[in-house]
């Protein structure tokens, strides 16, 4: 499976806003910078994670985006599919086994069991868990650089 940019660059900003949280709104430009994402790109973006109940925004001076939950409660998986839509490998996976297709897909039983577990290491894994990741990588990085 290989995430388009949408999902990719919709983690980032997720993953940003985690990190700023209860500093206020993060307005749209500050993630796009710290994240590379073109703002036209993180429009939409923002748009459909606001739309999906992950965000607040607040127009106005001073406004800009931030989480409507807690990030220990956005999982990744809900994330990417909000973003991405299904994440099944194959068509397929998602008939029922002994069905008339999924008995004409006969490597369904394999893709199945892979995407059970994708599923379920996606939904184990909150933003907060990759906001700690970024943090403990930077942490290294910074022990690393010494003078």
């Amino acid at each position: 499976m290989l995430l388009s940019t949408k999902g990719d660059y919709g983690v980032r900003a997720l993953i940003d806003l985690a990190k700023h949280t209860g500093e206020g709104p993060v307005q749209r430009a500050e993630i796009a910078r710290r994240r590379k994402i073109p703002e036209s790109y993180l429009d939409h973006l923002l748009a459909q994670l606001r739309r999906d109940g992950y965000l607040r925004s607040t127009r106005g001076p001073g406004g800009g985006h931030e989480l409507a939950k807690e990030p220990a409660d956005i999982t990744l998986l809900e994330v990417l599919e909000s973003l991405e839509g299904s994440l099944a490998p194959m068509e397929c996976v998602l008939e029922a086994p002994g069905s008339e297709a999924g008995a004409l897909c006969g490597q369904q039983w394999v893709w199945q069991d892979i995407y059970a577990h994708m599923r379920q290491r996606l939904g184990e894994t909150t933003v907060a868990d990759l906001v700690e990741h970024e943090r403990e990588h930077e942490r290294q990085a910074a022990a690393m650089y010494s003078i």
